[in-house]
């Protein structure tokens, strides 16, 4: 299997570019297609996929809570994990991406 892995520092997202970096490293590492998403004037996103059901897909951003802490969030702005522990955040992303399982 062939795994992509583009990364793109968008400018005066420095914070947000290092943590996805991080988690792209982490997610690729598991077997799942990630990329870092910067387009202009956008904030960045990890784009991910499972390459065994490439409609499983996911954005994640990562973004500070009112507590100044740092998140991964889903794209409907719900929170993944603190971005400090990339096994609980890939850990999760991968369930959420995973195929369902056979209950024969």
């Amino acid at each position: 299997m062939v795994t992509t892995v583009i990364a793109v520092e968008a400018k005066g997202y420095h914070a947000e570019s290092v943590y996805l970096d991080k988690l792209v490293e982490e997610l690729t590492h598991r077997g799942l297609e990630a990329w870092l998403m910067a387009p202009p004037g956008r904030k960045p996103t990890v784009y991910v996929v499972n390459p065994a059901a490439r409609a499983l897909e996911e954005n994640v951003y990562a973004d500070p809570c009112g507590d100044g802490m740092w998140w991964f969030w889903w794209s409907w702005a719900e929170r993944i994990s603190i971005a400090d522990d990339l096994d609980a955040a890939a850990t999760s992303i991968a369930r959420v991406l995973s195929l369902p399982l056979n209950r024969d």
